[in-house]
């Protein structure tokens, strides 16, 4: 498992570790309009995956915003943002934020996507931040769980894996 630390204190995270040439675990999640969704839902695209603790907080706002903003140049790609945020607290947020781009995904009623890609931090019940990009086929192609959940992700690198995944 990934070695992951939240405020510079280890934590310990639920299920499986996600690997590049996987194939995409299933998930379910409820949108801001409390449908479930999976990734049945995102067929035949590619998806960007962001798995962040709470879109109210810093670094989690400035990454979905970032991703909102690039995901308009992208051809077939899908971005997601997932937390265990309410439904309401993310609808909310994207309107504030003017987010329109991307869809936000919320993971609190059965952790699935958590526990599915190994993000689910025990000590707390969050997301640890972390970026999947699966291709139109379900296969992993870019993974990264990013070691201290309070700092950025590498944005290039998961941008440049969602534009050469077909």
């Amino acid at each position: 498992m990934a070695n992951v630390t939240f405020g510079q204190e280890p934590v310990t995270l639920l299920g499986s570790e996600v690997k590049v040439g996987d194939t995409a675990p299933d998930f379910t999640a409820l949108s801001n309009d409390l449908k479930e969704v999976s990734l049945e839902n995102y067929k035949g695209k590619v998806k960007l995956i962001a798995a962040v603790p709470s879109v109210d907080t810093g670094v989690c706002s400035a990454e979905a915003k970032r991703f909102n903003e690039e995901a308009s140049s992208l051809d077939n790609v899908q971005v997601l943002t997932i937390s265990m945020d309410l439904p309401f607290a993310q609808a909310r947020w994207c309107a504030a934020e003017g987010v329109k781009n991307l869809d936000t995904l919320s993971d609190h009623r059965d952790a699935s996507f958590g526990e599915n890609y190994g993000v689910l931090m025990k000590e707390n019940r969050l997301l640890a931040r972390a970026v999947f990009v699966v291709d139109s086929e379900n296969k992993v192609t870019y993974v990264e769980y990013v070691p201290e959940v309070t700092t950025h992700p590498n944005y290039e690198a998961a941008l440049e894996a969602a534009k050469q995944a077909k």
